[in-house]
C-alpha cells in the first residue's frame, strides 16, 4: 500500500468497492420480508482543525499508480475519480456519501513522530469516477450505497445482495427498490421487501420482479 507524505502525517489508502451485504432476519411483514442492517448516519466534522489543506478534499481528484490510489491534479491524464464528499473519523457510523458514489476511499493516518498528538484521525471519501462506467448510478448492480433503482437478489435466508438490474451479469435480480422511506410504515402497500439502506430515509421499499 502506498503512502502519501503530508504535513506531520502520512496517509494510507484502502479502496473499498461493491455494495455491503444486507443482512437481518426475513420475517413475513406486509406482503414481504425484512433485511436490516447497521444505520451509518452519525455526525462528524468533514474537516480536520489545525491542519491546512484536506488531503483528498471534496472537489480534488485521485489517480491510480498500479493497484494504489494517490492525489492528482484534476487536469492529470492520472485523474480517474474526483471527491464528491470527504470525511474523519471511520466510516461505520459517519455520514452517509452521496448516492453518485461509485467507490469509497478508505484513509489511515499513521503518526510520524512529528504531530503534536498521539495519532492522527482516519477518514473515508467518496469517489466518483471521472469516466465510465458508473457502478454506483442506480441498477447498475455496483457502488458502496443502495439507492432508489437499485436491484437485490437473495443470497441466503436474511441476506440480500445487490445485483444489475439487467441481468447481464451476476445473479438475477429479484426485487427493485422503488423508492425510500422513513420506516418500513411509510412504503406503498405493495411493497414486497424492506431493504435497510441508511441515510436520512433508512428504508429501502421493493417489489419484487416479475
Amino acid at each position: 500500500m502506498r503512502h502519501r507524505a503530508l504535513p506531520e502525517a502520512l496517509f494510507a489508502l484502502a479502496v473499498l468497492y461493491g455494495s455491503c451485504a444486507l443482512t437481518g432476519c426475513q420475517v413475513p411483514a406486509r406482503a414481504g420480508a425484512e433485511s436490516v442492517a447497521p444505520g451509518e448516519e452519525a455526525a462528524m466534522s468533514p474537516t480536520w482543525p489545525g491542519r491546512g489543506a484536506t488531503f483528498l478534499g471534496r472537489g480534488s481528484c485521485a489517480g491510480r499508480g498500479g493497484p494504489d490510489f494517490g492525489e492528482v491534479d484534476c487536469a492529470s491524464e492520472q485523474a480517474t475519480a474526483s471527491v464528491l464528499a470527504r470525511y474523519y473519523g471511520p466510516r461505520s457510523g459517519g455520514p452517509r456519501c452521496p448516492g453518485t458514489t461509485d467507490f469509497v476511499l478508505h484513509i489511515t493516518a499513521v503518526n510520524t513522530g512529528t504531530s503534536e498528538s498521539a495519532s492522527a484521525p482516519e477518514g473515508y471519501a467518496c469517489m466518483r469516477n471521472l469516466r465510465p462506467p458508473h457502478p454506483g448510478d442506480p441498477g447498475r448492480g455496483g457502488g458502496p450505497l443502495t439507492v432508489t433503482g437499485d436491484c437485490v437478489y437473495t443470497e441466503r435466508r436474511g441476506v440480500v445482495k445487490e445485483t444489475a438490474c439487467e441481468g447481464s451479469r451476476g445473479r438475477a435480480p429479484e426485487f427493485r427498490v422503488e423508492e425510500t422511506a422513513g420506516t418500513r410504515e411509510d412504503c406503498p402497500p405493495d411493497t414486497d421487501l424492506y431493504v435497510q439502506v441508511g441515510g436520512g430515509a433508512p428504508v429501502g421499499c421493493a417489489r419484487r420482479l416479475s
